[in-house]
């Protein structure tokens, strides 16, 4: 595929027949013209996107490709949502509270045995990262195991009875793990597969249509792709069944995923109780705000309430956010698992109607890690990697033909004028990650490493993206 073809395919965008009016035409255009340009800086092949004012849907929009077999994207196409179902999971638990079946206290001893601390996690602890299980997927891309179909029990019994990384309750991880193990629980307690669980509680009552992502694969859905640094944009292979699961496992359009927000805000579905508990961050041990509730990151940005959450899926990235005091909604599904596309043209749309929102900057003494990090990126861009420095998993990443795009994509930019690191570390499936942004003139580019703790700590990711 020509990336200039595929370019000139995202310049063309298909409308929903929803109305419009609470947008005026000057609105729709600055949209269209922020999903062209996040779109051709990325690469990213397509986009569909709806948003949600004083509660209703005004605009749905679908641009570019969807896949090979799909030149126009569409509006009804199911994308990949992969985290944001994590929020979904957490309402199946709600539910199955209301129901008077489980409490959110009860350990996970109580329904799945043989876990490394089940006796003391709590499905709280579980819905909101708490709970100290390591996580199994904290790569930005498929490692060599998800080659192979896996189960639920198969996830646990590799990740989920490993040491804790930390006392339950005392520290925030995101862990993928923890929701295999609370959609294992629904499955226990519900007697049923969580998606029948939840097409029945959720989705039917809402009026959504969503599936398995493991079955939106083939010529009649959107396509994931993926990219080497700023090489071609190559499509991806799907990762063998049962990966993503109750941490991820949701295909959707964007409006029925807006659908769900509308509930949010009107609070329908879930009490007004229910929702709030979702939405209300959960503290540690020692009184430290997490900023995330069960299955949503929440906080405040400009004094308004924000309720939000992205996903990752392979070949996938979208991003949802609810402006709860301002009834707005912000839904941007697309295919491909490199670049920031969905973030800039959610965050673009944002600024339409609500005020602009500072970026945060990264903390603490960073200085040797940054430096590390700038040596593995110029040994990159000169096409050499010493793979000493990299873990078992990124070895089998950088093939011959990764190092290849890398060399040729990031050769050709000459020497960077800036490299900077953007956000502080963070602690994810016990690799610490960090993220850097390289700038050459007008052009920027996006950094997302993890690695071992510790200064010497080997890289289990190293991934150059194009930034928008």
């Amino acid at each position: 595929m020509k990336l200039r073809l595929m370019l000139g395919a995202a310049a063309m965008c298909v409308a929903a027949p929803l109305s419009a009016q609470s947008l005026t035409a000057e609105q729709t255009r600055a949209i269209d013209d922020s999903v062209s340009k996040a779109l051709a800086a990325t690469g990213t092949p397509s986009a569909s996107i709806a948003v949600v004012r004083d509660g209703r849907i005004v605009l749905a929009k679908a641009y570019g490709k969807a896949s090979e077999t799909i030149p126009q994207a569409r509006t009804d196409l199911p994308y990949q949502i992969a985290s944001i179902s994590k929020q979904f999971t957490a309402a199946a638990v709600l539910l199955l509270r209301r129901d008077g079946k489980l409490s959110l206290e009860d350990t996970v001893a109580k329904y799945v045995p043989g876990i490394t601390g089940g006796d003391t996690i709590t499905i709280r602890q579980l819905l909101s990262h708490t709970s100290g299980l390591q996580d199994y997927w904290p790569q930005d891309y498929s490692f060599a195991a998800m080659e192979r179909p896996t189960t639920p029990q198969q996830i646990v019994d590799r990740w989920a009875k490993k040491p804790l990384d930390f006392a339950p309750g005392t520290q925030w991880q995101y862990s993928n793990t923890g929701y295999v193990v609370a959609g294992m629980i629904v499955e226990k307690v519900a007697g049923e597969p969580l998606l029948a669980f939840l097409q029945k509680r959720v989705f039917k009552p809402l009026g959504m249509k969503a599936m398995d992502q493991d079955l939106a694969v083939g010529p009649r859905y959107p396509q994931g792709y993926h990219r080497y640094a700023l090489g071609p944009v190559r499509v991806e292979k799907p990762a063998a069944s049962g990966w993503l699961y109750a941490a991820g496992e949701l295909a959707m359009s964007p409006t029925d995923l807006a659908k769900w927000d509308i509930a949010r805000l009107n609070r329908t579905l879930l009490t007004p109780a229910e929702w709030a508990e979702q939405e209300s961050a959960i503290k540690l041990s020692d009184g430290k705000d997490t900023g995330y509730g069960l299955g949503v990151d929440v906080g405040q940005q400009d004094g308004r309430r924000i309720v939000e959450h992205g996903g990752e899926a392979v070949g996938f990235l979208s991003e949802n956010v609810v402006y709860s005091d301002s009834k707005t909604a912000v839904v941007v599904l697309t295919n491909s698992d490199f670049g920031n596309a969905q973030t800039v043209i959610a965050r673009d749309i944002a600024k339409l109607v609500l005020p602009p929102v500072a970026p945060g900057a990264a903390t603490g003494d960073e200085s040797a890690r940054t430096a590390a990090a700038r040596r593995v990126f110029d040994m990159l861009r000169g096409g050499t990697l010493d793979r000493a420095l990299l873990t078992q998993d990124a070895a089998y990443y950088f093939t011959p033909e990764a190092l290849a795009d890398y060399r040729a994509s990031l050769s050709a930019l000459g020497e960077p004028t800036g490299f900077e690191a953007v956000r502080g570390p963070r602690l994810r499936g016990g690799f610490v990650n960090r993220n850097y942004r390289v700038t050459y003139g007008d052009r920027t580019l996006n950094i997302i490493t993890y690695a071992e703790p510790g200064e010497a700590g080997r890289y289990e990711q190293f991934l150059v993206q194009p930034a928008s």
